[in-house]
């Protein structure tokens, strides 16, 4: 296996509605300004990856028709579409295309323009005699599984609405970020609308229109073409695919993302996380998945994650920071929202985070999410 690394990223603003640009104009901003930011042209990228949910869109076969937008014609094309962790999954093959020697440089692109699809409608095509009353879309199974999470480790709402503060506040620092609110209080994230308990407004992401790209390159290039390049020192995936019916305390335990973790920890020589990575950005679309994910990932013990965030551990100043851009909970433009979490990590080794910058970030963490089952995690590091 060849030395791969990140070489250049590029992102579009993210908003409730890009009317201003359709989809194949979103995928060619954030691919165009992620080749720029390589040094590269079109022509020098072998191979493309787009990730997108089509389902929420209602349009089939995307890398057919946005794959041009991407510089994509007459070059091998591949889409990716697993939930919520499209956007690490296919980072995570667009390293193993580099890597296994069968291209030298790929672009991988995330896409979802939320305002012409609907996540809700796209999320509930379930049985409606067996879970739809119960879990259809994603704040039905967010809540049911949220209290099993509160009553097994004792996590509050006021904890859980500390995530969210932290979320926006970080955001304001972030020029892309869809959802930037540096005033923002626990109070008013705990006093805002119920949608379904526990969950309020302010405890969810948004739905978010937007685009964002990498350029991954093997070892040659990477040191030729990138002064610091963010090399990916390990990945894993772990995907199940359960009834839904059939889950018990997923969000509680989290198998695949513990199990993923342990795996790329172990061929990273991560031994202590919460001290060996000195930043993470983690896939949380809802605030108490961040505090379910410090559990799941190692930075505490289990029912230790709401005095991490009480202690102020991982905020921008804090030992850990935990998305310094604003996270899920800030921009989700589902398709894209794995791939954010990877540049955004790539971004901090390249030490380009602009406001949002972690000083002196050696070892980065981004992890990718989808309905409880599926789970990525990819170590990035400012050596090979």
């Amino acid at each position: 296996m060849r030395r791969v690394a990140i070489i250049g990223t590029g992102q579009t603003d993210y908003a409730s509605n890009r009317s201003d640009a359709s989809q194949p104009e979103l995928v060619r901003e954030a691919a165009k300004a992620a080749i720029a930011d390589a040094g590269l042209r079109p022509q020098q990228i072998d191979a493309m990856l787009i990730s997108n949910m089509e389902l929420f869109e209602g349009r089939a076969l995307p890398e057919l028709w946005l794959g041009e937008a991407a510089f994509a014609a007459g070059k091998p094309c591949l889409k990716v579409a697993t939930g919520g962790t499209s956007g690490t999954s296919a980072c995570i093959a667009g390293f193993h295309q580099v890597a296994s020697g069968l291209f030298d440089v790929v672009l991988v692109v995330g896409l979802e323009k939320h305002s012409e699809g609907q996540t809700q409608t796209g999320m509930a095509l379930t049985d409606p005699f067996w879970d739809r009353a119960v879990a259809a879309g994603a704040l039905g199974n967010f809540a049911l599984s949220i209290s099993q999470y509160m009553a097994a480790r004792g996590v509050t709402e006021r904890q859980a609405a500390m995530v969210a503060v932290k979320a926006r506040r970080n955001a304001a620092r972030n020029p892309h970020a869809h959802l930037k609110m540096p005033a923002l209080t626990v109070d008013e994230v705990l006093g805002s609308r119920p949608l379904a308990h526990p969950v309020r407004l302010l405890d969810m992401c948004p739905q978010s229109d937007g685009a964002c790209a990498i350029v991954i390159a093997a070892e040659e290039p990477a040191r030729r073409l990138c002064p610091r390049p963010a090399w990916i020192k390990a990945s894993a995936t772990r995907h199940e695919q359960p009834y839904i019916g059939d889950i018990d305390r997923r969000l509680v335990t989290m198998r695949t993302l513990r199990d993923a973790a342990r795996n790329a920890y172990a061929r990273a020589g991560i031994r202590d996380p919460l001290h060996d990575f000195d930043v993470a950005e983690i896939y949380e679309p809802v605030s108490y998945a961040e505090l379910a994910w410090y559990e799941a990932l190692g930075f505490c013990g289990d029912g230790e994650a709401g005095r991490l965030i009480e202690d102020g551990v991982t905020t921008m100043d804090g030992e850990l920071p935990v998305n310094p851009s604003g996270g899920v909970l800030s921009s989700n433009p589902v398709g894209a929202s794995g791939v954010i979490r990877v540049a955004e990590a790539a971004l901090q080794i390249h030490g380009r985070g602009g406001e949002r910058q972690v000083d002196g970030v050696r070892t980065a963490l981004a992890t990718g999410y989808g309905v409880y089952a599926w789970a990525d995690v990819v170590v990035l590091g400012a050596q090979p």
